[in-house]
């Protein structure tokens, strides 16, 4: 710019300055509404770099740290316990030398002096309610060892987290460690919804999780993630392989993560006939049938018998065992032609068709849906397993409540499969958060639900003005970025599923679009796949994938808890040989932007509907639309199908004078 047109800008300026000093401007409105809040430029503070791109993809150099493990365990009937021997094969990927490592100790948090117990209030989810056991870990033996050596270490138990102290670190780029562990634990009958044993008429359904010390994970964020576990915040587990054996008594039949390795050891002949059968089939098999559970002859006739799994990459194994299951199982069928297995494992009190009785089918819907719309599923099996836990997952096994019927069962097993794509592929850090898995979980379950048997449990549409008005921007709840152990519990449920839930169905509906978000969504979980993303990983990955600058939205929605209010403010008419001209002032009242949906409505009836997008709020807090029509218009309203969060939506209907 030269000198003299820069002279002449400045004077137009400071003239601008004093006319906005000496009046008020014509249709000045007063707003909570900041441009500069909204669309500030300084959103991202730290540069993509080799490990982590700035595309939201992991880098050229991305590395994570490798853990295999090797469980042998024995189930205890009669005391409600598990005995076990664990090897654990540690190598570290990472540039960094390790001079001690953590690991998770997850049971420790229902020993009687916990620092999970102690706050953890006494009506909460998240406890062992009503238990009195000598709970957590018993360790006996811990050894480490280095190419066959003994490594000389020490270690501290610290509530739910295990250092081992080691004399020399593991060296950096590829180092690999063994550690070995004796232990044994008492499961507690509530243990914080995710673990258990329910008492049937049949036998105990033990569901065993959380069942083995496992290492922390170190990442290229945090270095070690130590957090505790107190039942709110779930899970950060590192990727690898987990084969494990469960002896249990001959009466039981076990169903765990990964891959049944002996079915013919462990089944009748004709139980493994029809369970060969089922891995053909798309209707339900029955393995094991209601009638035949009360049948000593439904089980091999032995005292002991020991069932053998392996599962290949992946970040945490589960298992259940009982006397009393009913056994169904059937095909599914995925997009590359693969194959896996739908497994329902459930009490007779759980069996009829109103229940878990459709649980294959109900498996198979969901595994099926998510494998095409997202990433294939990747495990041989899916099990499903009826018990007294609301609802738990993990890979390959979730765990529903025993009593579900028809929607609530299909939600159930619907929702808790989901997590298979949001924590066990895409791995994010539940710990710290929970709507990384649980929001992303609650939006795809809708996407699933409407696709399900033709709509059978097709969810209702949400009023997002009656949520706008009671929910966003509500004092009352928490900011969703905050850890869950944070939160108070009664609010989880907004903050970690519904609120992040409702954010994507936005970025999606009416924001970017179907085919921009589905493609950009698919790719993050693509690119991050078995590895750790963090949230702003996914809205890096989430703007370059649509291409678009969404910091406004991850502002208002993620990192605030911004309110939303458009409102119409004057309408003026005008009329000539063309037909009526309306110019229609909306005003942004409140922190949080959003596109602008207006209908129109004539003197005959007639509807149109005008949207513009969320630019106009970049340096504006009043837009003016304008509108021509060939008949007088009688009604104005934003928002008509209630698709937004605006809080007060009293302010968005207009109508002309009669």
């Amino acid at each position: 710019m030269n000198k003299f047109i820069s002279k002449i800008f400045v004077m137009a300026l400071v003239g601008t300055f004093a006319l906005k000093a000496g009046a008020q401007q014509p249709n000045a409105v007063s707003s909570n509404y900041s441009t500069a809040d909204a669309f500030g430029p300084l959103f991202y503070t730290q540069n993509g770099n080799e490990f982590r791109s700035a595309s939201g993809y992991p880098g050229p150099k991305y590395w994570q740290n490798r853990v295999d493990y090797n469980i042998t365990a024995k189930l205890d009937e009669a005391g409600n316990g598990v005995t076990a021997s664990v090897t654990i094969t540690y190598k570290n990927n990472s540039p960094d030398k390790l001079p001690f490592l953590w690991l998770q100790l997850d049971q420790n948090s229902f020993a009687e002096n916990s620092r999970g117990k102690q706050v953890t209030p006494n009506n909460s989810r998240y406890g062992a309610k009503g238990d009195k056991i000598d709970g957590g870990y018993k360790i006996k033996n811990v050894s480490v060892s280095q190419k066959n050596a003994a490594v000389k270490f020490s270690s501290i138990v610290e509530d739910t987290r295990m250092q081992i102290r080691l004399n020399e670190p593991m060296a950096a780029n590829g180092d690999v460690v063994t550690i070995k562990i004796d232990y044994n634990y008492v499961i507690p009958k509530l243990g914080s919804d995710r673990t258990g044993h329910l008492t049937t008429k049949n036998g105990e359904i033990f569901a065993v999780a959380q069942w083995f010390p496992r290492m922390c994970v170190y990442d290229d964020v945090l270095g070690w993630n130590t957090l505790p576990y107190w039942g709110g915040g779930e899970f950060y587990c590192e990727y690898g392989d987990i084969n494990y054996t469960i002896t249990a008594p001959a009466s039981h039949i076990v169903m765990g993560s990964g891959e049944l390795l002996n079915p013919q050891e462990v089944f009748t002949a004709e139980q493994l006939k029809r369970w060969n059968d089922a891995k053909l089939s798309d209707k339900t098999i029955h393995i094991r049938s209601e009638e035949e559970v009360t049948d000593p002859k439904s089980r091999p006739a032995k005292d002991f018998l020991t069932w053998k799994f392996k599962m290949v990459n992946t970040r945490d194994a589960a298992w259940a065992s009982s006397k009393a299951f009913v056994l169904d199982a059937a095909r599914i069928n995925l997009p590359s032609g693969k194959k896996s297995l739908a497994v329902s494992a459930h009490p007779v009190e759980s069996a009829g068709m109103d229940s878990y009785g459709r649980g294959v089918e109900y498996v198979k819907g969901a595994i099926e849906f998510y494998s095409k719309q997202l990433y294939e599923y990747p495990y041989p099996m899916a099990v499903n397993v009826a018990t007294n836990i609301g609802g738990m997952e993990y890979p390959g096994i979730v765990f529903c409540g025993w009593n579900a019927k028809k929607g609530s069962a299909w939600g159930v097993i619907d929702h808790e499969f989901g997590h298979i794509w949001f924590p066990m592929i895409v791995g994010s850090n539940e710990r710290k958060f929970g709507w990384m898995d649980e929001g992303f979980n609650t939006f795809i379950n809708d996407l699933s639900s409407e696709a399900f048997n033709n709509g059978e449990y097709k969810p209702r549409k949400a009023d997002m003005n009656a949520i706008g008005k009671a929910v966003i921007g509500n004092p009352r709840y928490e900011n969703i970025m905050l850890m869950p152990d944070a939160m108070r519990e009664a609010n989880i449920g907004v903050n970690l599923y519904s609120k992040p839930g409702w954010g994507l169905h936005l970025l999606r509906n009416e924001i970017l679009g179907k085919d921009r978000f589905d493609y950009a969504f698919k790719e993050y979980i693509k690119a991050w796949a078995y590895k750790h993303p963090t949230p702003f990983d996914f809205f890096r990955a989430m703007e370059n994938g649509a291409g678009e600058d969404l910091s406004w939205f991850w502002k208002s929605w993620f990192l605030n808890s911004w309110k939303m209010d458009q409102a119409i403010g004057d309408v003026k008419e005008t009329k000539d040989d063309q037909g009526y001209h309306y110019a229609v002032r909306i005003d942004n009242l409140e922190k949080m932007p959003m596109p602008i949906i207006v209908e129109f409505k004539t003197a005959s009836g007639k509807t149109e509907i005008v949207r513009l997008p969320v630019d106009v709020w970049m340096k504006n807090v009043s837009w003016t639309v304008n509108y021509t029509s060939k008949e007088q218009v009688t009604e104005i309203t934003l928002d008509p199908n209630k698709v937004l969060p605006d809080s007060n939506p009293d302010n968005n209907k207009w109508k002309a004078a009669n």
